[in-house]
């Protein structure tokens, strides 16, 4: 399952995002250091269920008619401040947790309503842009830290005949989710001398930035997108990296008030239908919300799910069937998973995704929208659904 790692400054809306998303009882408060450990939970990102191209839609529990959600790993790590990389208020604890995500939603505040610290101001008093690459530069110079005291191992290793740099940083790196592919590439990037011992800082803190860029990518999502002064948004959305508009108590309001069935709403839906058991106070509350919504393109907490897993990480959905005509598994239900893989990922790849027996036993795929049989080398595209022929 990919796992995507909520961070920031404390009280820049994670926990309340990371709710919204789960709809986990987590502790909310206005308050550096609400969360200490990480608390970790299933989400979901959305895309369209082939069930679509059919008459009827299919039976999945994470389909809503035709709204297929697949399921990923969400992680929410307690608030950084500046000097984090140092260990500064348990820095280097948080940052590690950091780790074990594909990928990164680094949640700013908006509004400029908490300063540098994730102290409360008043809103519009600090500049959000000061918080655009703050977990960037504190990654880096942490990742740069492990990796400076760890160079003179790599050094002594460099006396070895068959010394490899890539193998070596491949081994010290791994901790951090770079693959020696990874490696490979970043070296290929960086202008570095051939004997580590003439590394400087320099270059250790560009190996670093490398590395951290190209295994743990960052979607901004810029919360609290309702109350924030227009200028900050303007000025957030036309930085050139990504950037989503959020209001992650919009979206919790709405998961709840949907679950009570006062509104017709799903996650990642741009509009909202509001019921008529609401009185007017929530009325008014769920129209202004309605407004956010559609001058932004919804809530953005789906939207930051889903950028992260299909753009940054350039993944597809597929989905396996035992079935071909009917797109079912064995006992007749329509399209029971959804499997996220890399983009370039072939039925091979699917196979091993659902099982490695499957994989180790596989003999050829049919593509069951063109009922064509498809080789190993055919690439995957988003929403294909395939029979895989195995002899396991």
């Amino acid at each position: 399952m990919l796992s995507i790692a909520l961070a920031g400054k404390p009280n820049a809306g994670k926990s309340t995002f990371y709710t919204a998303a789960t709809m986990a009882d987590v502790d909310v408060a206005n308050y550096p250091f609400t969360t200490i450990d990480a608390n970790r939970g299933v989400s979901y990102v959305r895309t369209e269920c082939p069930c679509l191209e059919r008459e009827k839609r299919c039976n999945a529990d994470n389909c809503e008619d035709g709204k297929r959600y697949v399921p990923i790993e969400l992680i929410d790590v307690a608030g950084l401040v500046p000097g984090a990389h140092e260990g500064k208020g348990l820095g280097n604890q948080f940052l590690d947790e950091l780790t074990n995500a594909d990928v990164i939603v680094n949640v700013i505040d908006a509004s400029g309503g908490t300063n540098e610290k994730g102290e409360p101001v008043d809103i519009g008093e600090h500049d959000p842009l000061e918080d655009i690459d703050f977990v960037e530069e504190e990654m880096d110079l942490w990742l740069a830290g492990i990796v400076e005291r760890n160079w003179e191992s790599v050094e002594r290793k460099s006396r070895s005949p068959d010394f490899d740099i890539d193998d070596v940083l491949a081994d010290m790196l791994s901790g951090f989710g770079a693959s020696p592919k990874q490696i490979a590439i970043v070296l290929r990037e960086l202008d570095y001398p051939e004997d580590p011992i003439q590394w400087e800082d320099d270059h250790r803190e560009e190996l670093a930035r490398l590395v951290r860029e190209r295994t743990k990518p960052i979607v901004v999502a810029a919360n609290k997108i309702d109350v924030a002064p227009e200028e900050n948004v303007e000025k957030l959305l036309d930085l050139d990296k990504p950037v989503i508009p959020t209001t992650a108590e919009g979206e919790l309001a709405l998961r709840r008030a949907a679950d009570n069935g006062l509104v017709d709403y799903d996650p990642g839906d741009e509009t909202l239908e509001i019921g008529d058991d609401v009185n007017d106070a929530q009325r008014g509350a769920l129209e202004d919300l309605a407004e956010t919504m559609a001058e932004h393109g919804g809530t953005g907490v789906q939207g930051a799910l889903n950028y992260a897993v299909y753009d940054l990480l350039e993944h597809l959905t597929a989905y396996p069937v035992e079935d071909a005509a009917k797109w079912s598994d064995g006992s007749g239900n329509v399209l029971p998973d959804a499997f996220l893989l890399p983009d370039g990922s072939t039925p091979v790849d699917l196979a091993y995704a659902v099982h490695s027996d499957i994989g180790d036993g596989y003999l050829h795929a049919v593509n069951a929208k063109t009922n064509r049989e498809v080789g190993e080398e055919y690439e995957l595209e988003e929403g294909d659904v395939i029979k895989i022929v195995s002899t396991n």
